[in-house]
């Protein structure tokens, strides 16, 4: 593609300097991977700022450079005023701009994004489109599954998969938006037909630094050039506040404050919930949800809205919603023929391991034992937190290791031990994730519920930069063969 065709695209004052060239036939952000011919770009890392690394892309035989300034290099420059902007803008281009054949709805929120967006696909589906889905757990053109590295991936994935959804027919493409993805503006040029705000609560402030910061990145999903439609949950009073702010329409929902939409007669059950949803004075939805958990019905709302503000008929959204049976890692029972659960669920926020432990304390018949850890290389503040939760709601935790990282794992339990010491909930800590699994299991009574939380859908364990394989399924199942024949 045209080197002056790609750097049109870019807002602002964009200049090109040593300019010979006029082709690129890729793109690039890594100099490791550059090819002959690619256009590669200097983005300014959280660690390391890719101006650095100029002189290897050349050698490797970049055809040109993004940049926020002019480097002392013999190579075509096209100086920006945001490196990281015009990657996004720059790889819409080069695959077609295929968003403009799609229809894109966008969730964001510390929880509850992938569930929603499996329940919009869905319903989407039952009403007649083809719909791709691009999160955390994977990414799919119709029923066809891509693996996910990012909850949003970078923006040439990204606008590579675009152009993969368009050109098989998709006709909506449902997507989780981290607030990561708008700080980074891997999204720059994109407009949502519908986005919605599911909560806020405590999470990545390794990255964000504080609460105001991680709201202001999510709230820019919100922007009149960004999104058509709002939907929100109202009963979230932090949402609530700042999205009576935007200029778009907006509508929310909930269960406990008045609101435009709302769900009554609830009832949550160990393998599912019901309720009806009212949709003002419309129509009324009973719904008969496979997923259980309060926080599903939160869900399934969310769902629900962001539907019938696309206009999909109420009955598309009852049979969309009833027809999910389970979320890949997201309280999903496991099958092991033992006369106690083990429940898979990738809780790994205070709130989220909050939800779970609640959700299947409301349903336990014996004692809820909690098998959990916490990230390293993240934020140390909720480490207490989730340790004093785990304390409060469970019946006996095994402290853990989840994904180590770089840091020492027993530092970090540490400072989980630091909040469960004082609630008088008895406790282990094995470091080992493997070995704690298998303590807890041996240690399990009939009707007790072993909840493995933190993992969820993830495959792998990553320690001092490795990423070992650790699918818990495929652990649990191994551990039930051990325990059998010792």
């Amino acid at each position: 593609m045209k080197i002056t065709k790609l750097a049109a695209v870019v807002p602002g004052p964009v200049r090109l300097v040593g300019y010979e060239r006029d082709e690129v036939n890729s793109l690039c952000t890594d100099s490791r991977k550059v090819q002959p011919g690619a256009l590669f770009f200097c983005i300014p890392g959280l660690r390391r700022d890719a101006h650095e690394f100029a002189p290897q892309a050349v050698e490797a035989g970049a055809a040109a450079l993004v940049v926020d300034h002019e480097l002392p290099v013999k190579c075509p420059q096209i100086i920006v005023p945001d490196v990281r902007s015009a990657l996004a803008r720059m790889a819409a281009a080069f695959y077609g701009n295929p968003a403009r054949n799609l229809r894109l709805v966008g969730i964001t929120g510390t929880k509850g994004k992938t569930t929603t967006s499996f329940l919009v696909k869905a319903i989407l589906e039952k009403a007649g489109h083809k719909t791709g889905l691009i999160g955390t757990v994977c990414s799919m053109i119709g029923d066809e599954k891509i693996p996910s590295n990012l909850t949003t991936p970078d923006p040439v994935d990204f606008q590579r998969l675009l152009r993969q959804m368009a050109d098989a027919g998709m006709e909506y493409v449902v997507m989780e938006v981290s607030a990561h993805a708008m700080a980074l503006r891997k999204l720059e040029g994109m407009c949502f037909e519908v986005c919605s705000f599911t909560n806020l609560s405590q999470d990545h402030f390794d990255f964000f630094g504080n609460m105001e910061n991680y709201l202001a990145a999510k709230m820019k999903l919100f922007e009149p050039d960004r999104c058509k439609i709002a939907v929100y949950n109202a009963d979230d009073e932090r949402v609530s506040q700042a999205m009576s702010r935007v200029q778009i329409p907006r509508v929310d929902y909930g269960i406990r404050v008045s609101s435009d939409i709302y769900a009554k007669n609830i009832e949550v059950g160990e393998r599912g919930c019901s309720f009806q949803i009212v949709f003002n004075k419309r129509f009324k939805l009973q719904i008969d949800l496979k997923l259980s958990g309060i926080f599903n019905v939160y869900n399934a709302m969310t769902a629900a809205v962001m539907c019938d503000a696309l206009g999909v008929p109420s009955e598309a959204i009852k049979a969309g919603l009833e027809s999910v049976k389970g979320v890949p890692g997201r309280i999903e029972l496991l099958e092991t023929e033992t006369p106690y659960r083990v429940i898979l669920d990738y809780a790994h926020s205070p709130d989220s391991l909050e939800n779970i432990l609640n959700t299947i304390r409301g349903t336990a018949r014996a004692r809820v034992i909690a098998v959990f850890g916490c990230g390293g290389d993240r934020d140390h503040e909720k480490r207490p937190i989730m340790g004093e939760i785990a304390g409060r709601l469970a019946d006996f935790a095994v402290l853990t290791s989840d994904n180590p990282r770089s840091e020492d794992p027993y530092a970090i339990l540490a400072e989980i031990e630091a909040g469960i010491k004082n609630t008088g909930c008895p406790y282990t800590v094995i470091e080992n994730r493997r070995e704690a699994i298998k303590y807890a299991m041996t240690h399990a009574n009939p009707s007790d519920v072993v909840v493995l939380a933190g993992k969820g859908h993830e495959t792998y364990q990553e320690i001092k930069g490795v990423k070992h394989p650790f699918d818990e399924k495929v652990v649990v199942k191994e551990l039930l063969e051990e325990i059998m024949a010792e």
